[in-house]
């Protein structure tokens, strides 16, 4: 409204210069001044624009009337009246500028016949059509291809919008289902570590024949599994603790943060080394869920059963993302009984957003997990 009403001041302000240069039809009998009437009016619907852009119509319409019927069209009122007519058709009803095109379409026709037949010349029909055309079609067309694209383009920040909340509902599921799955493999792992526990304690109590050593070893045995129990059901509980906290770094990992899982692994003592090959980019939710956590499984392996060393490698291609890790075993750890679930989940996660999954040993005494992650329609 304020810049309207300053752009109002301005083309009056031209408007009157112009009028003092006599730009109009000089006829006698009107005064001169008479002429800032309706330039005023035309002027005063510039300033109501946007907020009553049918007042503004109103205002120029009547301006025009007056000035045509009193002292032949000015120049600056008509010039101001073709801003009205724009402002009418982009910010008024969009029916309404679909009629206003209709009427000044008829309007410049039938004037530029009259006109034509008045002074007997297809020249002066041509002449004065084009010329009324200009002032009353040109800046309704004009105006109505803006509120077009102005449309379109709002049409398409909602689609875009649209595409972005879900998008972000794809992703809170994709987390959903993944937290699911963690839930599960959580169950299996501290089962299995529990089982163990009951049925040994179970043997200690009901063995009466059992030595000193024996019963130290089991003891042994009973308390590595608690140990690993807790370690993983920490570890576990930690990754599904979502709702209501400010863990993004936890609820939304990205492959990107693999380099994190490799600095985790370096402080507990493990020597690792990671490399990324080609341009890292922007992967569906449920590839970058997968690779982050094919690399923490394989990197918890690695620690578990390898030798202290750990080398991993990322490689984004085109339409795919592979994950490797490989790590020396050693003889003495590879003994420790596990449940054998980081295998499962890892092949699982791989198979689900439609990737290969292979882990073995390579080379000589060496154990290499590769997972390659499809990217192009993984969505």
């Amino acid at each position: 409204m304020r810049r309207d009403i300053l752009a109002a001041v301005a083309a009056f302000a031209v408007g009157a210069v112009m009028l003092v240069g006599r730009a109009y039809f000089d006829r006698s009998g009107v005064p001169p001044w008479f002429l800032a009437v309706p330039l005023a009016l035309t002027c005063a619907g510039v300033a109501v624009r946007r907020s009553a852009p049918l007042v503004c119509l109103a205002l120029g319409v009547a301006a025009v009337t007056i000035d045509g019927a009193y002292s032949g069209p000015s120049l600056p009122t008509t010039l101001v009246f073709t801003d009205n007519l724009y402002a009418a058709a982009l910010y008024g009803p969009a029916r309404a500028s679909r009629w206003l095109l209709g009427v000044t379409t008829t309007a410049a026709v039938i004037i530029g016949a009259v006109i034509g037949m008045l002074e007997r010349s297809w020249l002066a029909l041509a002449i004065y059509g084009v010329q009324v055309s200009l002032v009353l079609v040109v800046p309704v067309t004009t105006a109505m291809v803006l509120r077009q694209q102005r449309d379109q383009a709002a049409a398409e920040r909602a689609r875009a919008e649209q595409v972005a909340h879900l998008a972000e509902l794809d992703r809170g599921a994709a987390i959903a289902a993944e937290r699911t799955r963690m839930a599960r493999e959580l169950h299996d792992m501290i089962a299995n570590h529990f089982s163990a526990i009951a049925i040994q304690s179970t043997a200690v109590l009901s063995r009466k024949d059992l030595d000193a050593g024996a019963v130290q070893q089991i003891m042994a045995s009973i308390r590595e599994n608690s140990v690993q129990g807790m370690a993983e059901m920490r570890t576990m509980i930690g990754l599904l603790r979502q709702e209501g906290e400010d863990n993004d770094a936890t609820t939304r990992p990205r492959l990107a943060d693999a380099a994190d899982l490799v600095e985790r692994a370096r402080q507990a003592g493990m020597e690792t080394v990671m490399t990324v090959a080609g341009t890292p980019y922007d992967l569906p939710v449920s590839v970058d869920l997968a690779g982050y956590r094919i690399v923490q499984e394989a990197l918890t392996n690695a620690m578990k059963h390898g030798d202290d060393r750990a080398e991993v490698m990322i490689t984004y291609a085109p339409e795919l993302v592979s994950v490797m890790v490989d790590n020396p075993l050693n003889e003495a750890r590879t003994q420790l009984p596990g449940a054998g679930a980081g295998l499962i989940g890892m092949r699982e996660r791989a198979a689900l957003v439609g990737g290969a999954f292979e882990a073995g040993p390579y080379e000589e005494k060496g154990w290499r997990v590769r997972a390659t992650l499809p990217t192009e329609h993984a969505l």
